[in-house]
């Protein structure tokens, strides 16, 4: 196949997803369902806790760690969705990263009020890292995919989930850390 074949090819086939997918939303993930406002809820309850109990002095390191733990999750999320291994069979909307409820809100909000506990307390965050992974990867994890939420394909678990939580996070906290001593120097 040519270089243009290739892109009309891929052109057309991303067009005809989008499609299934916006069909599929509108039939089984829309307002009307009851795992839409699942979903919304997920979403929105822990930005709303997070307004009122952020800690304001620090809110740039906390939304920092946040936004970080954001990222690193939505793009794996993504790639992980579109290789099959993982997902979200219900979803906000069907333009954007189906898992955006997790990804931008109740991973990134969970860590982030936990990062601002132990570091006000001077607690053991890499305890309680692992703790809050637990629950988010065998707790959440495992109800949503007994709701049917959520489904595990190509042998992913929620150990894996477990992992990539702790990884994500202990990554973040050592950039966050860093980042906070750049600051500091200048």
């Amino acid at each position: 196949m040519e270089y243009r074949e290739y892109w009309n090819s891929i052109l057309l086939k991303s067009e005809e997803l989008n499609s299934l997918i916006t069909s599929y939303w509108k039939e089984y993930s829309n307002i009307g369902t009851w795992q839409f406002w699942i979903v919304v809820s997920l979403f929105l309850i822990p930005l709303i806790l997070l307004y009122f109990v952020v800690d304001r002095r620090r809110i740039f390191e906390l939304f920092f760690f946040g936004y970080t733990v954001h990222v690193l999750w939505t793009y794996t999320d993504i790639v992980l969705a579109r290789h099959g291994f993982f997902v979200h069979t219900y979803f906000l909307t069907p333009i954007l990263p189906h898992a955006l409820n997790m990804t931008a809100s109740a991973l990134p909000v969970g860590f982030l009020l936990l990062y601002q506990y132990c570091t006000n307390k001077n607690k053991n965050f890499y305890l309680y890292t692992l703790l809050l992974s637990g629950v988010f990867a065998f707790g959440f994890a495992t109800i949503e995919a007994q709701l049917g939420m959520l489904e595990f394909h190509k042998g992913m678990n929620q150990f894996y989930l477990f992992l990539m939580d702790v990884v994500f996070v202990y990554v973040t906290y050592w950039f966050t850390k860093f980042v906070r001593r750049l600051g500091r120097k200048m």
